[in-house]
C-alpha cells in the first residue's frame, strides 16, 4: 500500500435519530421503536468519518447551524478523527414549523408549513431500520450546502490533496474541489454543482436508487468513471472510453444489521483507494469491504473498515 493519501470531504451533515422496528408502520398504525441513539450523518459525515479511519485523518468541508444539532455534530466528529472546516450558516433558510398547541386542535399548522428562522438551523432527520436491515428516512428542513464564494477562510486550507469525495455544494465549491484535489469523487446527490462542465473523476451511485439514477444521467459525460453499486451482487464500472466490467461483492464479515451508511462508506473506500494511487481494481476492493463491514454494525459509526484492518489486522 502507498503512502496514506491526504483526503478531505466536501459535504453536507443531518444530525439524525436511529431507531429499529420489526416493520415499518402501515397507515393510521403506531410502530414502537427501540434501540434509539444520534449522530451526526448524512453523506458527508459518514465518508469523513470512514476516511478518517482509514486514513488517520479526514477535513470535512460543511454547513452547520449555530444550534445544538449543529454544536453536537462538531464534537462528536471531531471525536471520530474529522477536522470539521464549516463556513457560518449566517443564510436565512426554512426549518420545519414546530409549535406546542397544548392539545388545541385549531392551534396546530400543518405539518407542510414552513417558516423563516434567523440564520441556518442544521438538518435533522429519523432513520427507521426494519428487521431486514433496510433502512427509510425522513428529513427534516433544508439541506445545508457548502457555497464556494462564501469567503469563509476555511477554504484556504482545501488544497494539495490526493483525493475528495463531494457530496454537497455549488458550483463554485466544486470548482475548487476540483483545483484542490488530484483525484475527485462525487455523488449525483451533489445535484446543483454537477452539469456544469467540472469535470470528475469518479461518479458513484446505487443502481437502485431512482433518485440517484435520475440526478447522475443527464452529468455522466463529466465523469472520466461512473460507478454503480449493487448491494449483495456487488456492481459495475464504466469509463468514459466505454471500456467497462464488473466487480463482486465481498461478504460481510458478521451478521447484517443495519444498511444505513453503507454506500458512503463504499464512495470514501473508493476515494482512498484512487487517492493511494491504486488501481481500479485494488481501490473498488477496498471500497467493497468498505461497505461490507458497514453493514455489520449498528448506524454508520459503530463498524467501518479501519487502516489496522486494512494492512492485515483481525476485523472486529
Amino acid at each position: 500500500m502507498p503512502r496514506d493519501p491526504r483526503v478531505a470531504v466536501v459535504g453536507h451533515v443531518e444530525w439524525v435519530l436511529f431507531g429499529r422496528v420489526r416493520r415499518l408502520p402501515s397507515a393510521g398504525e403506531v410502530a414502537h421503536a427501540t434501540g434509539a441513539f444520534e449522530e451526526p450523518a448524512g453523506g458527508g459525515a459518514v465518508a469523513a468519518v470512514q476516511l478518517a479511519r482509514l486514513a488517520g485523518s479526514s477535513r470535512l468541508f460543511t454547513v452547520l447551524g449555530e444550534d445544538e444539532p449543529g454544536r453536537a455534530s462538531r464534537r462528536r466528529l471531531g471525536e471520530l478523527g474529522v477536522a470539521v472546516l464549516d463556513e457560518p450558516a449566517a443564510k436565512p433558510t426554512l426549518e420545519p414549523a414546530v409549535e406546542r398547541t397544548g392539545g388545541d386542535p385549531q392551534a396546530a399548522r400543518e405539518w407542510s408549513e414552513d417558516e423563516a428562522v434567523p440564520g441556518a438551523a442544521t438538518r435533522r432527520a429519523v432513520t427507521i431500520v426494519d428487521e431486514r436491515r433496510e433502512r427509510t428516512i425522513t428529513t427534516f428542513g433544508e439541506r445545508l450546502d457548502p457555497a464556494g464564494d462564501s469567503g469563509s477562510s476555511h477554504w484556504e486550507e482545501l488544497r494539495e490533496l490526493d483525493s475528495i469525495y463531494f457530496t454537497a455544494g455549488d458550483v463554485a465549491a466544486l470548482e475548487r474541489a476540483r483545483a484542490a484535489g488530484r483525484v475527485l469523487v462525487a455523488s449525483p446527490r451533489a445535484r446543483h454543482a454537477l452539469g456544469h462542465g467540472v469535470p470528475i473523476d469518479a461518479l458513484v451511485l446505487s443502481a437502485d436508487d431512482e433518485i440517484e439514477l435520475a440526478a447522475a444521467e443527464p452529468v455522466e459525460h463529466e465523469a472520466e468513471l461512473v460507478v454503480h453499486t449493487e448491494g449483495a451482487d456487488g456492481g459495475r464500472w464504466r469509463r468514459r472510453s466505454g471500456v467497462q466490467g464488473r466487480w463482486a461483492a465481498v461478504p460481510p464479515p458478521g451478521p447484517a444489521v443495519d444498511s444505513y451508511g453503507c454506500g458512503d462508506s463504499f464512495a470514501a473506500g473508493l476515494t482512498f483507494g484512487l487517492g493511494a494511487g491504486l488501481g481500479l481494481e485494488d481501490a473498488l476492493r477496498i471500497a467493497a469491504r468498505c461497505g461490507a463491514v458497514c453493514l455489520t454494525g449498528a448506524g454508520p459509526y459503530e463498524r467501518q473498515l479501519t487502516a489496522r484492518e486494512l494492512t492485515g489486522g483481525a476485523e472486529s
